[in-house]
Order: C-alpha cells, then structure tokens, then sequence
C-alpha cells in the first residue's frame, strides 16, 4: 500500500485542492488519511479506484462507436 500526499492526488485526478475537500466533505471522494497534526496522504488505490469510478461514469450509458 503506498500512500500520496495532496500534490500528488492534485497531479493525479487533475482537481484544485479546494475541489478535492470539497469532494471529500460532500462524501464524493476518498479520505485522507492523518499522518499527524498537520499532514495527511491518500491511499494510492483509492485515488485509482476514484479516477476509475470517474471514467466509468463518463462511458455508462454512452453508444458503442460504429466501426
């Protein structure tokens, strides 16, 4: 298990930190985990997990393509 630090999540998923606590407080992303007082990180695989979820979303519901 390897976890990543807000940065990462951010470089990862594309969203400003604001929009990430945002997601958080509206139960739509993964949890931090605290590291201590001040610092937290996310599990790699739930962020992975997310951006999966994120694109599957997207493709649901959508029209195969015509080939």
């Amino acid at each position: 298990m390897k976890l990543i630090r807000i940065k990462e999540v951010m470089n990862r998923t594309g969203l400003a930190r604001s929009t990430v606590y945002k997601y958080i407080s509206e139960n739509n992303f993964p949890k931090p985990i605290k590291l201590g007082s001040r610092a937290v990180a996310w599990v790699e695989s739930e962020i992975e997990g997310w951006i999966n979820d994120v694109i599957h979303e997207r493709d649901r519901g959508q029209p195969e393509p015509n080939t």
